[in-house]
């Protein structure tokens, strides 16, 4: 099916218009299947992405600020999503040796276990595009950097 008709909406004000409305309404059902696969291992999609960046970074820790910086949800409170990993023990908080003011933040063996559990699961998500050939995952990605660019140059 298409976006009018999952949507029941036969017009828009312009092509440009439906294909926002795609990419809103695309956003939301990819994401819907995020949160079925991650609810398995009790994990939010925030939660799940600060531990890819913690992983991604090892072994040097982080602090909240760099790990904001790089979450695909900046609206975060990435305090808040780091205590509740540790409750889970799925992160570590330390103190900086550095600079006594910050903490560093570190992945546990625990956290990289689940991790690994739910890569093989991401076989899943990918599944999502399996409809879309290689080329066209590509274009599809380029085409959405390019309506970011636009964006940044804009408020540039």
């Amino acid at each position: 099916m298409g976006l009018a008709e999952d949507i029941h909406q036969a017009k828009f004000r312009s092509a440009h218009q439906k294909a926002a409305i795609n990419i809103i309404y695309t956003y939301n059902w990819l994401m819907e299947r995020v949160r079925d696969m991650l609810s398995e291992e009790g994990l939010t999609n925030q939660q799940f992405n600060v531990l890819r960046i913690l992983r991604g970074s090892q072994p040097e820790p982080l602090s909240t600020l760099q790990i904001r910086e790089r979450m695909l949800d900046k609206m975060s409170d990435t305090s808040r999503i780091v205590d509740r990993l540790v409750k889970k023990k799925l992160v570590s908080k330390k103190t900086c040796k550095h600079d006594k003011r910050l903490v560093d933040i570190c992945i546990t063996q625990y956290g990289l276990n689940l991790l690994a559990r739910i890569d093989k699961k991401e076989a899943m998500l990918d599944d999502s595009l399996k409809n879309l050939s290689d080329e066209e995952a590509t274009l599809l990605s380029d085409v959405l950097d390019k309506i970011r660019a636009q964006r940044t140059i804009a408020e540039g």
